[in-house]
């Protein structure tokens, strides 16, 4: 079973992190612009219900597989215990399914990068990291510094960009609410769940996916039924009118998306502060950016990453190297 404490655990869930991601990212905004030959673009909010549903599946194939069930809280239901979320681990899975939908939205904007949009979500996380660590008196080390000033000057670096201040509203709000949700996500988990007990840190993750990934289906099911308005009108087309074509790489976006969220959500929980946690988790969605976008260059034909935006993938790649060097420096300094 993997173990969520281990010293280097949190590398490897960065690795499986960067490895869904790139084909998440990827293919949403291939089915968003109608790059693949005989499918038409496809609105993103029209992409959330069956990649959604996707997850959802994946999220309790997961947890039974690691049989993680038995962490959460119990509450007896007609004779038979059943998982369930405390308060606070409610409250953080509504916010988590803000993320998630947020996060496929973003992708489907047209005129943004993915790399570019990966730049002002993760950038801003980045800046949330050491609020929350002060807010819940979590000592930030040297090389966590180093690694979030890397990671803070790659947001610049983007932003120097004379191209890159042409957001539209819409992203603009999608990001504002995806910042939000993050700032109250992070506080929960720095309060209640970064423990060197690894119970604590499971139960936390089970509560947590117990509400987002439902609660986000049956937001979308409301919005369909309202169904008034371009953009619930399309929702509402993805319960009823999703291409056939479209469904098998639907369905691959949720289960990549989901993913994403258990490699993501599992780096945030190691113990140490979130100024080292967040960067990690940051820039290997950043770094998976560089790679999707170049993949879609070259596949079709798409705008590669500016030199701005790859100067700012480097000064990611920096922050990496000072948090992978930063402990082992620190730890051969204590053993002489």
């Amino acid at each position: 079973m993997v173990r969520v404490t281990a010293a280097h655990s949190i590398w490897f869930f960065a690795f499986g992190y960067f490895a869904c991601y790139v084909p998440y990212s990827s293919l949403t905004k291939v089915m968003s612009r109608g790059l693949l030959e005989g499918l038409a673009p496809i609105a993103g909010a029209t992409l959330l219900p069956l990649a959604t549903a996707a997850s959802l599946l994946v999220m309790v194939a997961f947890l039974s597989v690691m049989r993680w069930w038995g962490y959460a809280t119990q509450r007896q239901v007609l004779g038979r215990s059943l998982p369930v979320p405390t308060r606070w681990t409610a409250l953080s899975g509504l916010c988590t399914a803000a993320i998630l939908t947020t996060t496929t939205l973003a992708y489907t904007f047209e005129g943004v990068s993915i790399l570019f949009v990966m730049l002002l979500m993760r950038g801003g996380v980045l800046i949330l990291a050491p609020i929350v660590d002060a807010m819940t008196g979590r000592r930030s080390r040297w090389f966590t510094w180093i690694g979030l000033g890397c990671a803070m000057a790659a947001l610049i670096v983007a932003f120097a960009e004379d191209r890159g201040f042409a957001l539209s509203l819409a992203c603009g709000i999608d990001i504002a609410i995806y910042l939000l949700a993050y700032l109250i996500r992070l506080r929960f988990m720095s309060r209640l769940a970064k423990s060197a007990d690894p119970d604590v840190t499971r139960r936390y993750f089970v509560e947590e996916q117990l509400v987002a990934v439902p609660l986000t289906l049956v937001l979308l099911g409301v919005a369909a039924l309202i169904g008034t308005g371009d953009f619930l009108g399309s929702i509402r087309d993805g319960f009823v009118a999703l291409p056939a074509a479209a469904v098998p790489l639907t369905i691959l976006i949720g289960v990549l998306s989901q993913g994403t969220g258990i490699f993501g959500t599992l780096i945030y929980l190691d113990k140490r502060e979130n100024t080292f946690s967040v960067p990690v988790n940051r820039s290997s969605s950043i770094l998976a950016g560089v790679v999707a976008s170049f993949g879609l260059a070259a596949l079709f034909g798409t705008a590669a990453p500016s030199g701005w935006q790859l100067g700012a993938a480097a000064l990611v790649i920096g922050a990496i190297v000072a948090l992978s060097l930063g402990p082992m420096i620190d730890a051969r300094r204590q053993a002489s």
